[in-house]
């Protein structure tokens, strides 16, 4: 059975957050100065456990979702997370099985995700040098080790490998370029994302936004491009090749071009809270169901009761006052 919401996009894909911890903390992501040592996260029995995640992707699934991907916070700081990935891969209708991760733990982990049934994975990498991309994860985490984790994605055949690289004015928009030309080639596919206004705690600015337009063209001005065709409804990048057939970059631009029109994404939280847009203010509580005796008809209801009513569009409504409304945090619904 596939859903729509009420201006007609059905539901496609599904994010599952495992977790609400991050062994990084990006400035604009989980800052330090709100996420720091006496910050209290979710406790243990309040998270999901993989059984009911199976359970609620196993509904969703015949509801009309065809991606699934794992997030966090980080979702390789999840104990045993491969034995989840075996779960999801095992139901039937799942056409594409992903997760995004900070690549920290990547290396120890990808032959096992691989063996698990995890087909790719996105990594973020905001920038190649190093005094940058350590002060941007603010734990002073080095470039090299998040290129071993890709490297050893890329051997366990979790591919492509798609390198996420969110761009802030005056912090990495200066190697833009740099990215670009050193992963040019590689089969992996660098996406570039505007800095957006998610949760209420990094101190979004417009200003602060790198345009995708400008950072197309730093890139086309050394690198030749030409645009792609979506190929999907509800894909969120802009995609553009190389000219010289040296793979591809995409530019999501949520802030400047945004795509609510087309998209088919829900969010759930690790602790069983559902998100219908990324800057949601509110989520729709599936754990208390899941833990009091509810069927899968009766939850299968209340997923449809929220998704057909849905009517989310902020990215298209955005402005500076509603950018600083209370949101959602990103660490608790991933990307």
């Amino acid at each position: 059975m596939t859903i729509a919401d009420s201006y007609a996009r059905p539901l496609r894909d599904l994010r599952i957050s495992v977790t609400d911890r991050c062994n990084f903390r990006c400035t604009y992501c989980m800052p330090k100065e709100v996420f720091g040592r006496e910050f209290a996260f979710l406790p243990h029995a309040q998270l999901l456990t993989f059984e009911e995640i199976e359970r609620l992707a196993g509904i969703f699934v015949a509801h009309g979702v065809e991606k699934i991907r794992l997030t966090g916070g980080e979702p390789l700081l999840r104990r045993q997370i491969e034995l989840l990935v075996e779960k999801l891969a095992r139901i039937p209708g799942v056409l594409d099985l992903t997760l995004t991760t900070n690549g920290s733990l990547l290396a120890k982990k990808a032959r096992a995700l691989k063996a698990a049934g995890l087909q790719r994975v996105s990594v973020s990498l905001d920038s190649l040098d190093d005094r940058v991309f350590r002060a941007m994860n603010d734990v002073d985490f080095p470039v090299a080790r998040v290129l071993e984790g890709i490297d050893a994605a890329r051997a366990a055949g979790l591919t492509p490998v798609k390198v996420n690289v969110v761009v802030k004015r005056g912090v990495n928009d200066g190697t833009v370029v740099e990215m670009a030309r050193h992963f040019r080639g590689s089969g992996c596919i660098l996406r570039f994302i505007e800095y957006m206004d998610v949760g209420s705690t990094n101190g979004w600015r417009m200003e602060d936004v790198v345009p995708a337009a400008e950072i197309v063209r730093a890139i086309g001005a050394e690198f030749p491009l030409a645009p792609i065709e979506k190929s999907y409804r509800g894909e969120v990048a802009n995609r553009y090749r190389y000219q010289d057939g040296l793979g591809e970059i995409g530019i999501i631009a949520s802030v400047t071009q945004p795509f609510c029109r087309d998209c088919t994404r829900a969010r759930l939280s690790s602790d069983g809270m559902l998100y219908t847009c990324l800057f949601a203010s509110r989520g729709h509580d599936f754990r208390t169901p899941l833990r009091s005796g509810s069927s899968d008809a009766d939850i299968a209801e209340q997923l449809r009761a929220v998704w057909r009513v849905r009517d989310d569009r902020y990215s298209e409504i955005r402005t500076g006052e509603s950018a600083r409304l209370p949101k959602v945090e990103m660490s608790r619904i991933g990307g």
